[in-house]
């Protein structure tokens, strides 16, 4: 609907301010090449000749791609509601940015003897101040198109015409919305609802017009250009026969999304070769940001094993001339979404540890599904030491070079825990484990609630982001270096 619309007119003046760097750089490129008959002085500062313009086109790719990225990252297409200041901010940020990129570009591939350095400055100089004119005049565009004309409002392209069917709190908060957010181009032209009993109504500012069957009057008495249900799922099939009348009309349908009132989950569409499904998800979804994670994740793990291999060495000479049994301790956990795979560790316990559990059950301090213990009289003197700076967890590096595992990521469980699970922790199953979590730098043995455990973890589920990854790798050296909070 109306996102398409506003990303229409994104990419629009995109590609509007890229064009106006190409006009900059060569405004530039003849002010350099002109410069010699007005500024006699300012051309002495360069004894090079000018390069031809067809040197500068393969600069453009470079430019193009410094200013795009900048004033995106910027934001300064976020909103076409223009704050003059703001914008104008953002283009001296992107400008004084940009200049260092490009050229630092220029001097680590060793083209100062080519590029004029002239040209570069006018440039910048050119680009934000015609970029700025630009969002000046669409700002003072958009004042005129958001005026209170109405019918001058229908009349262009970005506004849209929406009738909402449905008058519930959810219809409301799809008004908040549209009134907050002016920039989208919605005029809500009125609300149906389900029965006659509200027609006349006003809600929200917007009125009432009438029910669900007077839907073909209320479009043809008035221009329509979508329509947006937002009615109970239980209605859902009262609304067949409207919307086939809206489909022979022409007119586009939106039918909410929300249909079930979850509290994080978020509602997309996609369909399976045509088949339109709508999908609801809890779990980041940001597939190329988590295609990334997993790249991150088997990159550093690898680098990490090659240089760790000697060090391994000594701890596996360690453990094995301090203890019987086998280096390594493998044991069965649950990955992602209940995956079983063999998870890898440093021997720290007895090789009887296993048997020795359950008469220990009654020594447990943690609150839940898992045993944990203090001064847990399994635990060998090696392995106390391996267990305080997390060394007995090094080797799991392996399990997330093969995928099982990621760096940051809830601790992976026991396939006997998880049966205990309730259903909202379970919700921990559904990110890949990882070797260190928030509860690794907030809280690790200090915490014996397992409640607590799993609300870091589904905190961590809800706000993941790559930033959230770095800073949880970066508090946990700290952590692993002083042995902080270790048992």
């Amino acid at each position: 609907m109306i996102k398409e619309y506003h990303s229409l007119f994104k990419r629009v003046v995109l590609f509007a301010d890229l064009f106006l760097v190409i006009i900059s750089l060569f405004a530039g490129y003849f002010l350099r090449d002109t410069i010699n008959d007005i500024f006699p002085a300012l051309s002495s500062m360069e004894m090079l000749p000018l390069a031809p313009p067809s040197y500068y086109f393969g600069l453009l790719p470079v430019l193009l791609i410094i200013w795009g990225t900048l004033l995106s990252y910027f934001g300064i297409y976020k909103s076409f509601n223009i704050i003059i200041t703001e914008s104008l901010l953002i283009i001296l940020k992107a400008a004084l940015t940009g200049f260092v990129l490009f050229g630092s570009y220029i001097f680590i591939l060793r083209m100062q003897q080519s590029v004029s350095r002239l040209v570069i400055v006018f440039s910048f100089i050119f680009a934000p101040v015609l970029i700025g004119l630009e969002k000046v005049a669409l700002s003072y565009a958009y004042k005129i198109i958001s005026g209170r004309d109405t019918s001058f409002k229908s009349s262009l392209f970005i506004f849209r015409r929406v009738l909402i069917a449905g008058t519930g709190i959810r219809a409301e908060h799809f008004i908040d919305l549209a009134n907050k957010h002016p920039d989208r181009g919605v005029k809500i032209v009125g609300l149906a609802d389900i029965d006659d009993g509200r027609t006349g109504e006003i809600i929200k500012g917007c009125k009432v017009l009438g029910s669900l069957q007077d839907m073909p009057e209320i479009i043809h008495k008035n221009i329509i250009d979508e329509i947006v249900f937002i009615v109970p799922c239980s209605l859902l099939g009262k609304i067949e026969s409207t919307v086939k009348f809206c489909e022979s009309e022409g007119l586009r349908v939106n039918i909410a999304a929300d249909i079930y009132e979850l509290n994080f989950t978020k509602a997309k569409h996609s369909d399976f070769y045509g088949f339109p499904l709508i999908t609801y998800e809890s779990t980041p979804d940001k597939l190329g940001h988590l295609f990334l994670k997993r790249l991150f994740d088997f990159v550093i793990s690898g680098i990490a094993l090659v240089f760790l291999s000697f060090f391994f060495v000594i701890i596996f000479a360690i453990i094995k001339n301090t203890s019987k049994g086998p280096v390594f301790y493998t044991q069965k956990r649950c990955g992602l979404y209940g995956r079983k795979f063999t998870i890898y560790k440093f021997r720290t316990m007895t090789a009887d540890a296993e048997a020795k559990l359950k008469d220990l059950l009654i020594y447990n301090e943690m609150k839940g599904p898992v045993f944990k213990m203090t001064n847990d009289p399994r635990i060998t003197r090696a392995g106390k030491w391996l267990r305080k700076y997390s060394i007995d967890e090094s080797p799991q590096l392996w399990n997330v070079l093969k995928g099982d595992m990621s760096l940051v990521g809830p601790r992976p469980p026991l396939p006997e825990e998880v049966e205990r699970y309730t259903p909202s922790q379970r919700r921990r199953l559904s990110m890949r484990p990882g070797i260190t979590c928030l509860w690794q730098i907030e809280g690790r043995s200090k915490i014996f609630d397992f409640d607590e455990w799993a609300r870091l973890d589904l905190e961590y589920i809800d706000n993941w982001s790559f930033w959230l990854d770095f800073k949880i790798l970066i508090k946990s050296i700290p952590v692993v270096l002083f042995g902080k909070g270790a048992v």
